[in-house]
């Protein structure tokens, strides 16, 4: 499908027949669940829709998402639950022999991971491991940094769950796997095999796992969720409630285009998706909304849902292709999308 313009006249929770659900900025922020998350995902399973609970954070159990899930008042059971260390864990395990010792630069859900795969996860070198894994825990410091380094500058096999710089915190972004993997990286000169999105591991993980044979993968970043569902080969659904804002996707390169767009989770999987037209001189409409470029600007006027407004924007802008795009910045982009009332 192309990118926000087929739209559907069905809603996605009929449409496909499992959400793979990212957790940052999609059903919670920090300790707080994301408002009308669970609502959605309620409404969603009660449609007929499965859902499956898919993060790129290493740092918990399965058990312990679950926990968390449940708290918010999203019902969920431990094996609903895929996480970038079980994609790690699947890759380890194809490169070392089993019940073989393994370095963990991270914490408790690469344990529980690598045990599932029957493998003994280790802290030290001297501990002689075959291989080394890393994924974001708050725990991480020097010594364990320093303990990775000296396995992967032996030239084992090196595993990260993802490697995404930042982490989002209730107080805002902080340095996630991607930043700590870095220092490794800059010490040894080697760079690790990474399972996470936008890697395609963790999400055949999840495929996997849950059966899926129609997946709707949804997320609030384009650089991982997106990007990865773009690989993958399946639909993706972004919701502004986390990391991408609405000037983000206008600007956002091919590989990073979702196939749908919402404000949120109920809106996304519960509704409709208005299509994007091309008028007979050129313009692009959207519900209520349309949008010109002409003399290398772009005119947006309208009313109505904001959303159709921002997908007819961001057709009209990617139609231009890279050497045409409309000769706006930033700060341009910024200003359409503010009449859209997001």
């Amino acid at each position: 499908m192309t990118p926000l313009v087929d739209g559907t006249d069905e809603a996605l929770c009929t449409r496909h027949d499992t959400a793979l659900l990212d957790l940052d900025g999609v059903l919670y922020v920090g300790p707080d669940a994301v408002p009308g998350a669970p609502a959605a995902v309620a409404a969603a399973r009660g449609a007929g829709m499965r859902v499956a609970f898919v993060t790129n954070n290493a740092a918990r159990t399965p058990e312990a998402v679950a926990a968390h899930l449940i708290e918010l008042g999203i019902p969920a059971a431990p094996d609903a639950v895929v996480t970038s260390a079980q994609a790690a864990a699947t890759l380890v395990a194809a490169e070392v022999p089993p019940g073989a010792a393994v370095l963990v630069v991270g914490g408790e859900g690469l344990d529980a991971a690598l045990a599932e795969r029957g493998l003994r996860p280790v802290r030290a070198w001297r501990d002689r491991p075959a291989a080394v894994v890393q994924g974001f825990a708050p725990e991480v410091g020097w010594r364990l940094l320093a303990e990775g380094t000296f396995a992967v500058r032996s030239g084992l096999p090196w595993i990260a769950s993802n490697l995404d710089s930042t982490v989002p915190t209730p107080q805002g972004l902080a340095p996630g796997n991607g930043a700590l993997v870095r220092v490794i990286a800059e010490a040894t000169g080697r760079r690790p095999v990474a399972a996470g999105k936008p890697e395609t591991p963790l999400h055949d993980e999840a495929v996997r796992r849950t059966g899926a044979r129609h997946p709707l993968v949804v997320g609030d970043r384009l650089d991982t969720d997106v990007e990865g569902a773009n690989r993958a080969g399946v639909a993706s659904l972004l919701v502004l409630t986390g990391v991408a804002t609405a000037a983000d996707l206008v600007l956002a390169e091919p590989p990073l285009r979702p196939t749908y767009v919402a404000r949120d989770l109920g809106t996304g999987l519960l509704s409709t998706h208005s299509p994007v037209s091309r008028t007979e001189d050129g313009a692009w409409t959207c519900g209520g909304w349309l949008c010109v470029v002409a003399d290398g600007g772009v005119d947006l006027s309208g009313e109505g849902d904001g959303v159709d407004g921002l997908r007819a924007l961001c057709v009209a802008w990617w139609d231009g292709g890279p050497s045409h795009r409309p000769d706006c910045g930033s700060d341009d982009v910024a200003r359409l999308v503010a009449r859209l009332s997001l």
